[in-house]
């Protein structure tokens, strides 16, 4: 006999709390890759941009926000912290990356223009 595992015998209640709680610790870990990653890459504070890598606005391109959060807090969960920041790297941001080429194309080396 097949034992259901816990996500088949938890409520939707149950299920959405779980994924807001994973969601809460991949926000963090969200947050501390994008703030990594613009010191790293810019050199400079740069509150608005972290805002748009960070925003509900750019995590729907992806799903629910609160899903891809949660997904990447399971990734840290599971995984580690250079995990998640790999899962990031990899799926997150080529569309951010792009989104910031467009809105910048002076910044564009002069071959992509």
């Amino acid at each position: 006999m097949e034992i259901p595992s816990a996500s088949c015998t938890m409520t939707s209640n149950e299920r959405r709390r779980r994924m807001l709680e994973e969601a809460w610790i991949g926000d963090a870990v969200l947050c501390l890759y994008c703030r990594s990653r613009i010191l790293n890459n810019d050199g400079v504070l740069d509150g608005d941009k972290f805002t748009r890598m960070t925003s509900n606005q750019f995590l729907t391109a992806f799903g629910d926000p609160s899903e891809v959060e949660a997904e990447i807090g399971r990734v840290y969960a599971d995984k580690g912290l250079q995990a998640a920041f790999a899962w990031i790297e990899a799926k997150l941001m080529p569309k951010f990356d792009k989104r910031e080429a467009k809105r910048n194309p002076a910044r564009l080396p002069i071959g992509a223009r």
